[in-house]
């Protein structure tokens, strides 16, 4: 890797704030789902997964949309080639899987699948 923002070092920075920056992420965007929930009295046993998948994609989003930022459109593919090399640690909450259009869709109509659930229990 000749380029300098394609080093270890860089990686493990985009590392450390992409884990740094997911839960207050996480937490910003299930609110609204959760507070839709509340609105329509959907027990607490289906609001907090569905926000949690509901918030899961707009946070994996934007913190591929960070590493994107950081090393590059055309270079990004090395940094999760990096992380691929510490599954259970850098990696463990970057798996390839997650920078998928397909699977985030997926975790949001899930979302709205729990939801539609929530209005015909309460």
């Amino acid at each position: 890797m000749g380029s300098s923002e394609l080093n270890e070092r860089n990686f493990l920075r985009i590392c450390f704030i992409n884990w740094a920056l997911s839960v207050p992420l996480l937490l910003i965007f299930a609110w609204p789902y959760f507070f839709i929930c509340e609105l329509f009295n959907i027990p607490r046993y289906i609001s907090f997964p569905g926000s949690i998948l509901f918030a899961l994609p707009f946070m994996l989003t934007i913190l591929h949309g960070h590493v994107t930022m950081a090393v590059g459109a055309a270079h990004r593919m090395h940094y999760y080639d990096w992380l691929k090399s510490y599954p259970f640690t850098y990696g463990l909450l970057f798996h390839p899987i997650i920078i998928r259009t397909r699977f985030r869709l997926i975790l949001f109509t899930a979302s709205i699948l729990i939801l539609a659930v929530g209005f015909l229990i309460a």
